[in-house]
C-alpha cells in the first residue's frame, strides 16, 4: 500500500470491515470532513479499532473528535473536553477524565439536533482551535501490525 494515496489507504482499511460497517464509517469520515474542512486527519489502524482523528495541526494530543470503527459499531469520540461537553440529551458514554463517546446507528446520526450541538460545543472549546481557513490534509499516521480482527466472528 506504499504507492497508495492516504485516502486510497484509508479505503482499504475500511474494506477490511463488514460493508455496513465500512459504509457507515466512511459516511461518518466524510461528513465529519465536510464539517471539519481545516482540521486535519489523522489515521491509526489500532489493535482494538481504526481511529480517525481530527485536529487542529499535526499534534494528536490537540485532536478535538475521532471515529472510531469496530467489528460491531462506528463510535464518535470527543477528546480533551469530553466530560465538560454540555449534554442535555444524556448521549454520551464513558467514565474517563477526557474522554466521552456515543455509538453511531447511522452515519446522518452526526446531524442530528443534539449531536451537532455536542459536536459545536467541542468544537467552541478546542484550544487551539482548528484553523479559519485552508484544508487539512489526511495523513496515514500508524498501522498495527497486530490487530484485533475487523469483522465479527461467526
Amino acid at each position: 500500500m506504499s504507492d497508495a494515496t492516504p485516502e486510497q489507504q484509508l479505503e482499504a482499511m475500511l474494506a477490511e470491515f463488514t460493508p455496513d460497517i465500512a459504509a457507515r464509517a466512511a459516511e461518518a469520515i466524510a461528513r465529519l470532513r465536510a464539517r471539519l474542512p481545516t482540521a486535519t486527519v489523522m489515521v491509526y489502524d489500532n489493535y482494538n479499532a481504526l481511529a480517525v482523528g481530527f485536529m487542529p495541526a499535526m499534534r494528536p494530543s490537540e485532536a478535538i473528535v475521532s471515529i472510531a470503527v469496530f467489528p460491531r459499531w462506528v463510535t464518535l469520540c470527543f477528546l480533551k473536553d469530553g466530560p465538560r461537553l454540555p449534554d442535555p440529551d444524556g448521549l454520551l458514554n464513558g467514565a474517563g477524565n477526557r474522554v466521552r463517546h456515543l455509538r453511531l446507528p447511522e452515519a446522518s446520526h452526526l446531524e442530528t439536533p443534539a449531536v451537532a450541538a455536542l459536536l459545536d460545543a467541542a468544537l467552541s472549546m478546542a484550544e487551539p482551535p482548528l484553523p479559519a481557513s485552508g484544508s487539512g490534509p489526511l495523513i496515514i499516521r500508524s498501522i498495527s501490525p497486530k490487530r484485533r480482527p475487523r469483522r465479527p466472528a461467526g
